[in-house]
């Protein structure tokens, strides 16, 4: 996060942001950019991207997306296919009849891709298996202290408040975050 010149800000409301903030004791932190305005302004376009998809890591939340039930497949040929086999819902047989259909590829070849897919399912279910294991792992090796205060977040999601100049987002409002944070817990 430093090297992002990323930190986590306590919150402070707006009414008490000219007192004594020493004094106030705030258990509301947001992510802010502590690099100055004219840095701001002159940064790179590739740097700029960094800013847009930081996102800092919670491990106790795996992301909500459908990375363990996936595996991605690139069957080799002079112009490689590229596909995905859902673990759950796709069926070898059907995968393979329907590139071979889709990419006008002879008869023979459908048994070399489900084969393909075969070993390279295996792979990716491995593969997948000891992220998972990894990422339990890396849990039951954190601090209990820092495990407890992951365990205690809880995530506001904020929207501007109405003003004359402002639209209207009321019934835009969701508590949805991101894949890695999933759902806010407070919606204001």
């Amino acid at each position: 996060m430093e090297e992002m010149k990323m930190s986590w800000v306590p919150y402070v409301p707006l009414q008490d942001r000219f007192g004594r903030i020493e004094s106030l004791k705030t258990k509301i932190f947001t992510l802010c950019c502590t690099q100055r305005r004219s840095a701001l302004n002159r940064m790179e376009t590739e740097r700029a991207n960094k800013f847009y998809y930081y996102t800092p890591y919670i491990p106790l939340n795996p992301p909500e997306d459908e990375g363990g039930t996936v595996v991605r497949v690139i069957y080799p040929l002079e112009s490689p296919i590229v596909c995905d086999f859902h673990l759950e819902l796709d069926d070898y047989k059907v995968l393979a009849h329907k590139l071979v259909e889709d990419e006008g590829l002879p008869e023979d070849e459908r048994e070399k891709i489900e084969e393909f897919l075969k070993e390279k399912v295996k792979q990716g279910k491995i593969e997948l298996e000891q992220a998972e294991e990894a990422r339990k792992k890396a849990i039951e090796d954190m601090d209990p202290k820092q495990r407890e205060a992951f365990e205690n977040m809880e995530l506001y999601k904020l929207y501007p408040v109405k003003t004359p100049d402002t639209p209207d987002v009321n019934n835009m409002k969701s508590r949805y975050i991101n894949r890695y944070y999933g759902r806010a817990h407070y919606l204001m």
